[in-house]
């Protein structure tokens, strides 16, 4: 946004500062952020120009990727390959340079990665060590450790107000309910059969499940405890992302090469985007909810979507087998 000329101030020293400043933009540019599994890599894209500004070394096997929300700080989680692996990679996107990596210590396979409010801490699931950790971003120190108490702990989505984490348990078809202020478990939900996909509503009311070996998508209500299996017929319902208003959920069914879009409040499938041979994984949306950015991991692309038409509207091409993917509407490089 194009700031008014302040009284006394030069028009010179105005557009300098416009110049060598990131800008924000519609939902259709910014800049996409994006790991490649198989390269060890991560990917900074321009998302209107569709170049990679950067391909920056992370640790081996990086799965998921969070931005912080002004979009300047975006941290890996190296989960591994065969061998497990315990190291955060942080990116600083306008520099297009990794600042730090962070050593886990006993906290192996972190994988499931989330800022908590304020942007400082990240909440990382170690799957090794069934534990949630939450690590101080910027002198990577350890400032506490979650247990699960369950195998698997894969995936995490925190509430709106960050006093509570939730993990989809792979191994033992559970989800914990972890309060971050007293760092201990409160609940322990049964669900169907590996449990990895996994989102909460900003009001914590609902958590919303995918089950892969089953196919099955639950609903958790946190105020009665109750589980209730709501959809059916998914291959690998691999992630759950609501959008901005709530208003549907968008589930990528993997092996189904599809992305199925329900409505949140009838629990009713409403639309199956089909694509061929992509392999979807990794999503995201711009905080406007118009535009989804999604992994195709067997294509190594992201699909730039057009959530009202439907419609791909660009591919960004990735590294080898693109997975975890964060957008921002900051512009770090020219078109």
């Amino acid at each position: 946004m194009l700031r008014s000329l302040r009284a006394g101030e030069p028009a010179w020293l105005v557009v300098l500062m416009l110049l060598a400043a990131p800008s924000l933009v519609d939902a259709q540019d910014g800049t996409v952020v994006v790991v490649n599994k198989a390269a060890s890599t991560a990917s900074v894209i321009d998302v209107g120009s569709g170049a990679t500004l950067a391909t920056l070394p992370t640790g081996r096997g990086p799965h998921e990727v969070v931005l912080s929300a002004d979009g300047r700080t975006a941290v890996v989680a190296d989960y591994g390959d065969r061998t497990a692996n315990n190291t955060l990679t942080v990116i600083d996107v306008p520099k297009l340079t990794v600042t730090r990596t962070i050593d886990l210590g006993r906290y192996n396979r972190p994988h499931g990665i989330a800022f908590l409010p304020g942007d400082s801490i990240v909440a990382v699931t170690s799957e090794q060590s069934q534990h949630v950790v939450l690590v101080r971003v910027a002198d990577g120190s350890v400032v506490a450790a979650l247990p699960t108490g369950q195998g698997g702990s894969h995936m995490l989505a925190v509430t709106g107000d960050g006093q509570t984490i939730y993990t989809g348990n792979i191994r033992d078809g559970t989800v914990s309910q972890l309060d971050v202020p007293t760092g201990s478990q409160t609940r322990l939900f049964p669900t169907p059969p590996q449990p990895e996909a996994i989102a909460v509503s900003p009001d914590g009311l609902e958590v919303w499940v995918g089950s892969n070996s089953e196919g099955k998508v639950s609903v958790l209500d946190t105020r009665t405890g109750d589980v209730d299996e709501a959809l059916t017929g998914f291959s690998f319902p691999y992630r759950i992302l609501f959008t901005p208003d709530l208003r549907h959920v968008l589930i990528p069914d993997f092996r189904a090469n599809a992305l199925r879009i329900v409505d949140r409040a009838a629990r009713q499938e409403v639309e199956v985007l089909t694509f061929d041979g992509a392999g979807p994984q990794g999503i995201t949306l711009s905080p406007d909810g118009t535009t989804i950015y999604h992994s195709f991991s067997l294509q190594n692309r992201v699909a730039v979507i057009d959530f009202a038409s439907r419609e791909i509207l660009r591919y960004l091409e990735t590294g080898d087998r693109p997975d975890g993917v964060a957008y921002t509407p900051l512009v770090v490089g020219s078109h």
